[in-house]
């Protein structure tokens, strides 16, 4: 009994795998180890093989794919049509068998590991702007209790940064202190994005109250 169709529920451990004959009769639904799912697809002759496109399925995609079969990939609200009552991962497996075979569901191209890459840059340039945002933001808003304002954004911060350095009494209410430099910040971060590495954070004023002289407030440049 040779199995043409096979429906692939992803997981980090457990893996569920659903597979018809040309019959539409069920031959295997079972739960696969991970260490378990590369021995089991190599027994098999080359078959159609669908999943949902959610983490790692460009990886098991491309595994799958040196083994002979042909993989398709599918976006996981389109499988969902085809999910029956009592959702579960067997049923996410059948479901995913029963919608491969359909010609109105679309499909995704399996991205190679360099496009792959090329997408984690892009997320990890868009994290350290989304964290360089929140500490600068911070900073305004802490200073600003005290009624020390600068203009919004990067070029913001250079200001209040340049008036640190020139005011001694700044330096009563702001403490800044280099963060990740020694254990999870690589030289190469350190050095294009130099102010991510900095954690400002105010302490209690330990002189005396701040001179009438003091530029509480920044113009904008």
């Amino acid at each position: 009994m040779q199995v043409i169709r096979i429906g692939i529920d992803l997981a980090k451990n457990v893996f569920q795998v659903h597979g018809v004959d040309a019959y539409e009769k069920v031959v295997f639904n079972k739960s696969l180890r991970r260490s378990q799912v590369l021995p089991f697809f190599a027994k098999l002759a080359p078959c159609l093989i669908g999943m949902e496109a959610c983490a790692s399925a460009h990886y098991w995609a491309r595994e799958l794919k040196k083994l002979g079969h042909n993989v398709r990939l599918m976006p996981a609200k389109d499988v969902k049509a085809y999910v029956k009552r009592n959702k579960n991962d067997a049923v996410d497996a059948a479901a995913c068998c029963e919608a491969v075979q359909r010609p109105t569901v679309r499909t995704v191209p399996v991205k190679t590991p360099e496009q792959q890459a090329q997408l984690m840059q892009h997320r990890v340039r868009d994290l350290l702007i989304r964290q360089r945002t929140q500490a600068i933001n911070a900073l305004r808003a802490h200073l600003g209790e005290l009624g020390i304002v600068a203009p919004q954004g990067y070029e913001g911060l250079k200001v209040l940064l340049a008036i640190g350095a020139k005011n001694r009494d700044f330096h009563s209410y702001l403490v800044v202190l280099p963060v990740w430099i020694e254990h999870t910040t690589s030289p190469l971060l350190r050095d294009r994005y130099p102010l991510i590495t900095l954690a400002f954070f105010l302490r209690p004023p330990c002189h005396p109250p701040i001179s009438g002289d003091f530029p509480l407030h920044c113009p904008r440049s």
